[in-house]
């Protein structure tokens, strides 16, 4: 099973909560969930003003052998309008536009979605129970 927890945060909601989100999907080969503007294909959606943010940003996908893999997708324009970046037990490292990574097995970490203009961030915290 993967759990992920969503928070949208500006510069006024810095340290709270607010827009929460949670979504959840076990660990078998093809599941997947999507985070992004679009909610009719997104699980976990930012708000829609949120550019920085393409329709579809990430996906968690299911690998065959139950592990799973994020997916930075790539958008409609050359150069990402935001930054992304992993951490895993305190060791933070970017992800790259288009790039997949592999998520620890029974783990826990964080993915940060920087916008590079504004102080705003999408903050998906993960665990993989395994």
């Amino acid at each position: 099973m993967l759990e992920l927890t969503m928070a949208a945060v500006t510069a006024a909601d810095a340290g709270a909560t607010a827009g929460m989100q949670m979504a959840e999907a076990p660990s078998e080969p093809g599941a997947v969930l999507r985070v992004g503007r679009d909610k009719s294909l997104c699980r976990l959606s930012t708000p829609d003003d949120w550019l920085f943010v393409s329709r579809v940003h990430l996906e968690f996908r299911c690998g065959a052998d139950g592990t799973w893999q994020l997916t930075w997708l790539r958008g409609s324009q050359p150069d990402p309008s935001s930054e992304v970046r992993l951490t895993v037990g305190g060791y933070a490292r970017p992800v790259g536009y288009g790039d997949t990574v592999g998520l620890p097995r029974g783990g826990s970490g964080e993915i940060l979605v920087q916008d590079r203009v504004e102080p705003r961030s999408v903050n998906v915290g993960f665990y993989h129970e395994a």
